[in-house]
C-alpha cells in the first residue's frame, strides 16, 4: 500500500460517504456477532451436558479447524458464485448445523457431534472474505481502510454485548445459545439475500483455480506479511488466554479482568475511527509495523506490571492502541490486489487469521505452564518478529 497523496477525509466525512449497500453489510456482521458464542461458550456448555474437559476441548479444537478451512472455501466461493450468494450460504449452512448441534449434545454422539461443529466452524467462517471483497469493492478507495475499520468495530461491539446475551439465555436454558446463533445467522443470510447487491467477481483469464491461487503461493512478500499475521494473532489470543491466568496468579478476582475486558472494549470502540483517520496517511508498512511493534510494547509490559491492577490496565491500553493502528490497515492490505486475484488473497489471510487464533490458546496455556510470566518476553520477541514480517511484506519495493 502506498502513502495516501490527499488528506483522507474524518469520520464523519467517511460515515457520509458510506454507500448503503454497506451499511447492511456491517449490520448483519453485528447482527451475526451478537450470537457468536460457540467458540466462546461452547466449552461450558459442553461440560454442562455432561461431557470431559477434554471432549470439551477436542470440540472446539474442531471448530477450529473447520474455521480454518472455511476461509479457502469462502475465497473460491466469492469466484465462482459471487460475494452475496457466498455470505448468504455461508449463513443458512450455519443456522442449519447449529440448529441440530443440541440435539448432538450427548456424549453417545460425540463422534457425529465433531463432524458437526467441523462443518459449523467451516460454514460459520466462509463469510469472511466475501464480506472483505464486498467491502473492499463498495468503499470509496480514499475510505476503505476506514471501512475495514467500522467492520472491526462492528466485530468488537457485537463480542462486548453478546455475553450479556448469553448470560441472560443460560439462565433460561442453555440451549438457546445455539438457538440464539443460528437465529442471528439466519437474520444475516436474509439481510445479505435481499439487502446487498449482486456483484460479480472478475474470474483470472485463462487460468483455473489452481494457477490463480499459485499466484499467491509465488508473491513471497505476501508470506512475510502472513507470518505476521499468524503472530500477531497468537499474540493477541493471550490477551484472553495468558491474562487471564496471570491475574489469577498475582492473586487478584476475576473483577479486574472483567475491567481489563471493558476498557479494551470501549477504547477499541470509541477511538478506532478516529485513529485511522490518522493512521490512514501513513503507508500501509509504516502502520502496520509501528502498530505491532506498540502491541509487543503492550504484552511485554504485562511481565513487568508487579501484579499492579493500574499497570495491567495501563499496558492494555497500550497493547489495544497498538491493535488500532495495524488492523485496519492488514485487515484492508489483501483487498488492494487486483480484483482478478483479490479473494484468494483475501482468503489466504483470513485463513491465516484462523490458524492464529486456533494456534494461540495452544501456544498460551503450552508456554505459560513452561515459563510463567516469561511468556510476556517471549510474546513481546514474537512481536518484533511479526513487526519486521509485517514491513518486509507490505513495505512498496522501489522499482514498483
Amino acid at each position: 500500500m502506498t502513502a495516501t497523496t490527499t488528506t483522507p477525509p474524518g469520520v464523519l466525512a467517511a460515515l457520509r460517504r458510506t454507500p448503503t449497500p454497506v451499511r447492511y453489510l456491517l449490520g448483519g456482521v453485528l447482527v451475526n456477532q451478537f450470537g457468536a458464542f460457540v467458540q466462546t461458550f461452547m466449552v461450558l456448555y459442553l461440560v454442562f451436558r455432561g461431557f470431559s474437559a477434554g471432549q470439551a476441548g477436542a470440540a472446539i479444537a474442531a471448530y477450529s479447524v473447520g474455521s480454518i478451512v472455511g476461509g479457502l472455501i469462502g475465497g473460491e466461493l466469492v469466484h465462482r458464485i459471487g460475494p452475496r450468494a457466498t455470505i448468504t450460504a455461508a449463513m443458512l449452512g450455519s443456522a442449519a448445523i447449529l440448529t441440530v448441534v443440541p440435539f448432538l449434545a450427548t456424549p453417545a454422539l460425540f463422534a457425529v457431534l465433531l463432524a458437526a461443529l467441523l462443518l459449523a466452524g467451516m460454514a460459520t467462517q466462509s463469510y469472511r472474505p466475501a464480506a472483505a471483497v464486498l467491502l473492499s469493492d463498495l468503499m470509496p478507495d480514499d475510505v476503505r481502510v476506514l471501512g475495514f475499520s467500522m467492520m472491526r468495530i462492528a466485530l468488537n461491539l457485537g463480542a462486548a454485548l453478546s455475553p450479556l446475551i448469553a448470560a441472560g439465555l443460560v439462565l433460561l436454558d442453555w440451549d438457546l445459545l445455539l438457538w440464539f446463533d443460528a437465529a442471528t445467522a439466519l437474520a444475516y443470510a436474509c439481510l445479505a439475500r435481499w439487502l446487498l447487491p449482486d456483484i460479480r467477481v472478475e474470474r483470472q483469464e485463462k487460468t483455473g483455480t489452481r494457477v490463480a491461487y499459485g499466484i499467491v503461493l509465488r508473491d513471497g512478500r505476501f508470506w512475510f506479511f502472513l507470518a505476521s499475521v499468524v503472530l500477531g494473532t497468537i499474540i493477541y489470543v493471550q490477551y484472553t488466554v495468558s491474562l487471564p491466568l496471570k491475574i489469577s496468579s498475582d492473586g487478584h478476582s476475576t473483577g479486574l479482568y472483567s475491567a481489563v475486558l471493558v476498557t479494551a472494549s470501549a477504547v477499541l470502540i470509541l477511538c478506532e475511527l478516529k485513529i485511522t483517520t490518522y493512521v490512514t496517511r501513513w503507508p500501509g508498512h509504516v502502520a502496520a509495523t509501528a502498530g505491532t511493534v506498540l502491541m509487543g510494547l503492550g504484552v511485554a509490559g504485562f511481565g513487568i506490571s508487579g501484579g499492579s491492577a493500574a499497570a495491567l490496565i495501563a499496558c492494555t491500553v497500550v497493547f489495544v492502541f497498538g491493535i488500532m493502528i495495524n488492523g485496519p490497515t492488514m485487515f484492508a492490505y489483501p483487498s488492494s490486489f487486483p480484483a482478478a486475484v483479490k479473494s484468494r488473497y483475501i482468503s489466504a489471510h483470513q485463513t491465516m487469521f484462523g490458524l492464529g487464533m486456533a494456534l494461540g490458546p495452544l501456544f498460551g496455556v503450552a508456554a505459560w505452564i513452561g515459563l510463567g510470566n516469561g511468556v510476556w518476553w517471549l510474546c513481546g520477541g514474537l512481536a518484533m518478529v511479526a513487526a519486521l514480517c509485517a514491513f518486509l511484506g507490505m513495505r512498496v519495493p522501489r522499482t514498483a
